[in-house]
């Protein structure tokens, strides 16, 4: 499908739902949204802030991130929660709302890189105002736990966002890093500097081939089940969504995935991509649950005829590249080659 194509059938999805207002500011997929609505790209000189929102994290632990970040031509700032603690959080639910605010309101500021995941971000995220972010949009990255960002910000604002490596993440000593860990911490810097996404990777057997497009949305699929029926949960109808998780076992993803289907997320869909997730064997053989990755997600989906892809390099893993949520991409899956490309429309707009 071609882009032009498209972009028309995204809005006849939209007028379709029942959207009666041009720019609904709380449905990204209503109509007059059909272009990507993104922060301008970042040049030498700007400033990147570094907060954390949601585990806690230490100066020493950022520092290879800051030395990273300084050298692709940024400026730094640390926010007040680098350091603090407070359980296992990042300062108090107070603080973090505080420093997180305090960046999305700073028209000097350009990105904001979240710290580090853990668990948090669902405690403060309803207290977020967007009224400054609107007038100065800017760059949000981050991954697992910050995928209530990524899918609240979308929710309330349609600008796009990063998926990616957060600063626990960085190679300790960049010369020592093989070439997987350089490409993946590049990849936020090719993002940010403007690079549209252009992903070749080989296929699997358990593919479902085919060819599609759509905003892709998603991130944290145990996140993404938490969000459902609050102001944070995402509308995939016509988008590509994306998951991965870790550290869950077999019958819990098995149930995350009925959650999706159950409450409409994976009916309407464009195609749908299947990133790491790390699994818990049972802790009894006997109960092991009989069922792969594989089968728990092409089951869910066999009344669905859009393409699927596993194995993409995204999650808790070495190869978790940077995914531009929010972005309108073209997923192709061919029996060898499986590509994602990002539909450049242009620059960077503020709104």
């Amino acid at each position: 499908m071609i882009r032009k194509d498209f972009l028309h059938h995204l809005a006849a999805l939209a007028m379709g739902a029942g959207f009666s207002k041009l720019h609904n500011t709380e449905d990204p997929l209503a109509p007059g949204w059909a272009t990507t609505r993104q922060p301008d790209f970042l040049k030498q000189g700007d400033i990147i802030a570094i907060t954390a929102p949601a585990g806690y994290i230490s100066y020493e632990e950022i520092q290879p991130a800051l030395q990273q970040l300084k050298s692709w031509g940024l400026v730094v700032r640390l926010g007040s929660t680098i350091g603090k603690r407070d359980g296992t959080f990042g300062g108090t639910d107070r603080e973090r709302l505080a420093d997180l605010q305090s960046m999305l309101d700073d028209k000097e500021i350009k990105a904001i890189l979240c710290a580090r995941g853990g668990y948090g971000l669902v405690r403060i995220v309803d207290g977020l105002n967007f009224a400054g972010f609107r007038k100065h949009p800017k760059w949000v990255i981050g991954f697992s736990d910050i995928t209530v960002l990524h899918a609240h910000l979308f929710r309330k604002t349609g600008f796009a966002s990063i998926h990616s490596k957060m600063c626990n993440s960085f190679p300790t000593y960049w010369a020592l890093a093989d070439e997987l860990q350089k490409a993946t911490i590049l990849s936020i810097r090719d993002m940010l500097f403007g690079k549209p996404m252009q992903f070749r990777i080989p296929s699997t057997l358990h593919n479902r081939l085919g060819k599609a497009a759509g905003r892709l949305v998603g991130g944290n699929c145990k996140t993404l089940e938490t969000l459902a029926g609050s102001p944070s949960d995402l509308n995939t109808k016509g988008c590509i969504l994306f998951l991965e998780d870790t550290g869950e076992y077999l019958y819990s993803i098995d149930r995350m995935f009925w959650n999706l289907k159950r409450s409409g997320k994976l009916e309407h869909l464009t195609g749908l991509i299947i990133g790491g997730f790390k699994h818990k064997p049972s802790e009894k053989p006997e109960e092991e649950f009989g069922r792969n990755l594989q089968q728990i997600v092409l089951e869910k989906v066999q009344d669905c005829s859009y393409p699927v892809c596993f194995d993409f390099p995204v999650g808790h893993q070495r190869n978790n590249f940077a995914l531009k949520c929010g972005a309108m991409v073209q997923l192709d899956v061919g029996r060898d080659i499986v590509r994602l490309d990002e539909l450049v429309q242009g620059k960077g707009m503020s709104g």
